[in-house]
């Protein structure tokens, strides 16, 4: 089926239903669910629909998503996507690099690929900190709030603590992406520790590692903006986001 065909039975089919699955559209239209996805972003581009997480909804119907999954949830996400840009995210590391490793399924997923003995690594994940000291590392948990649902530390307290770090690199969590509000999160504590952590590294070595399928999704917060820093993804998404941001698909690095 051409594309704009395609695109045209995706738009008819959203506004008859309300809202439909990525999975959905599969089923109905015979195609891969990355070709769907692209569709849905281009389409949300265009103003025709409104992507949402797994799918799409009619515009009428369109909303800030809020809820937030827990680490458990995340973990049985597009694992495979995600261990392949964390294993090319780990390659990134190279000795006497400072690291700052953010939160989240994503970078958690790098921990197995790192293999660099001479970084520093600094963190805010509890769970991530562990792991890397079991494997020997230089690591440095910073102090805060606990945050259990996704096991960041958080708070006043873990924002001055990063103040006074600068990252040679820094791989980010992103819950969505969006050409208009950027990198977003539901929650404004771990907002707040994101935005220090990406200011204090250096801006052509800002690593954000979010799987295809977050982009077009808009969470409560922005941390980030597309001033500086490199997307790592699995899917060609470079034409949904504005030209000055680099997009990195792994899928395509040897």
């Amino acid at each position: 089926m051409l594309t704009e065909r395609r695109q045209e039975e995706i738009v008819r089919l959203v506004y008859e239903r309300g809202s439909i699955t990525v999975a959905e559209l599969k089923e109905i239209l015979g195609t891969s669910e990355s070709t769907i996805r692209r569709d849905i972003i281009a389409l949300d581009k265009e103003g025709r629909l409104t992507k949402v997480f797994g799918g799409a909804i009619a515009l009428h119907q369109a909303q800030i998503v809020n809820k937030e999954l827990s680490m458990v949830q995340k973990q049985e996400l597009q694992t495979v996507e995600k261990q392949t840009i964390a294993k090319y995210a780990a390659s990134l590391i190279e000795p006497d690099d400072c690291v700052y490793l953010d939160a989240g399924t994503t970078t958690g997923w790098m921990i197995e690929y790192i293999g660099e003995e001479k970084a520093t690594y600094v963190t805010n994940a509890l769970s991530h900190a562990k792991r890397l000291a079991d494997k020997g590392f230089c690591v440095i948990l910073i102090g805060g709030e606990p945050k259990s649902s996704t096991d960041a530390i958080v708070g006043a307290e873990a924002v001055l603590n990063l103040q006074k770090y600068h990252f040679s690199k820094g791989f980010f969590g992103v819950n969505g992406v969006d050409r208009t509000s950027g990198f977003t999160t539901p929650d404004a504590k771990e907002a707040m520790v994101k935005q220090v952590a990406v200011k204090n590294t250096q801006s052509a070595h800002r690593y954000f590692l979010t799987t295809s399928a977050k982009f077009g999704e808009v969470y409560a917060v922005t941390f980030a903006g597309f001033e500086g820093g490199v997307i790592l993804t699995e899917d060609n998404v470079s034409e949904v986001l504005p030209k000055s941001m680099e997009v990195v698909n792994v899928n395509e690095q040897n």
